[in-house]
């Protein structure tokens, strides 16, 4: 897919990826906590990460998802962690897979990062199972 050209038409393609990567629950739920505030931020956000950076050819989706948990551990962001390795899960990375960023994570980031980030792993996967039944 070519990048849209238009401003308005990168924020409607980006919120399409971003209810596809993150799930229904998650963008919604997002959606009826928005303020004007923080609009500014979604707009921003559905623009520039999801209707431009989430569209570009280069990678495929399942590799983002992987390089975001790796990223968002190492920087010890831990919402947007629970939130993207969600949407690994959502995108086709296995637990297994997830498994291996995180050790890979620790080579690069520290012990204290992978362990924080297994923890916080270990619940979302568990959280995803018991949701689809399994």
């Amino acid at each position: 897919m070519s990048l849209p050209d238009s401003t308005a038409e990168r924020a409607q393609e980006g919120a399409k990826v971003r209810r596809q990567v993150l799930g229904a629950a998650y963008v919604d739920a997002g959606k009826q906590q928005a303020n004007p505030f923080m609009q500014h931020f979604i707009e921003f956000t559905q623009t520039q990460c999801w209707g431009y950076a989430w569209l570009r050819e280069g990678l495929s989706h399942k590799t983002r998802s992987m390089l975001n948990v790796c990223m968002l551990a190492a920087l010890a962001r831990w919402h947007e962690f629970e939130v993207h390795v969600r949407g690994a899960l959502n995108n086709g990375v296995t637990s297994e897979e997830i498994a291996e960023i995180l050790l890979h994570t620790a080579v690069y980031a520290g012990i204290p990062i992978a362990s924080e980030g297994f923890r916080r792993a270990d619940a979302v996967i568990k959280a995803v199972a018991a949701e689809k039944g399994k």
